[in-house]
């Protein structure tokens, strides 16, 4: 792996812009960016949990992210921005010539809640519509949705299906062993 690493994280600036330059020195370098904590804000460097979408013309181009917090946050959306260009199974790589129209979100994720529900009803009922993110979990199976997924899906019921196909179960699934986790996001500069 490489140890120089992009310029902005270098520097220290915005999460986007730690994303981009991620994304761009993967690209001219071939590996993953290593990023110097020294040269970051102290909150920068605690610990985060962060996803970077990657959209072209609108489109979804890659995302990634983690759920939970096990690394300093600029580090964390260094190796998802590139994740998201590079790892993404539903995309092939990022070409260096996409780079010119690409579109980068960093959204930075609050502390997972549980949420406790004996019933699919119940969930419905305490779903925050266009405001929590949920994670589902069933066994090995996890899935998430960001809250920006209520922008395409903003019935809860249609949510949640979706969340479940995610997931690999069948619609109307439920089980008692299901969990639940919500989380809120903050859109990075």
């Amino acid at each position: 792996m490489p140890s120089a690493e992009p310029a902005s994280t270098a520097r220290g600036g915005s999460l986007r812009r730690v994303a981009r330059e991620a994304i761009e020195w993967g690209l001219r370098e071939g590996g993953e960016p290593r990023v110097d904590l020294t040269r970051h804000e102290p909150e920068q460097r605690r610990p985060g949990a962060s996803f970077v979408t990657l959209r072209r013309q609108g489109e979804l181009r890659g995302c990634t992210g983690s759920l939970e917090p096990t690394r300093p946050l600029v580090e964390d959306v260094a190796q998802n921005a590139w994740r998201s260009a590079n790892r993404d199974p539903r995309f092939s790589p990022l070409e260096a010539d996409e780079l010119a129209d690409l579109e980068i979100s960093v959204c930075v994720l609050s502390s997972l809640e549980p949420v406790r529900v004996g019933s699919a009803q119940e969930l419905l009922e305490r779903l925050r519509v266009g405001v929590d993110g949920l994670v589902l979990r069933e066994g090995a199976r996890r899935a998430t949705f960001l809250p920006s997924v209520w922008e395409g899906l903003s019935e809860p019921r249609a949510f949640l299906e979706a969340l479940l196909q995610k997931a690999g179960l069948p619609p109307g699934y439920w089980s008692p062993s299901l969990r639940f986790e919500r989380y809120t996001t903050r859109e990075a500069s």
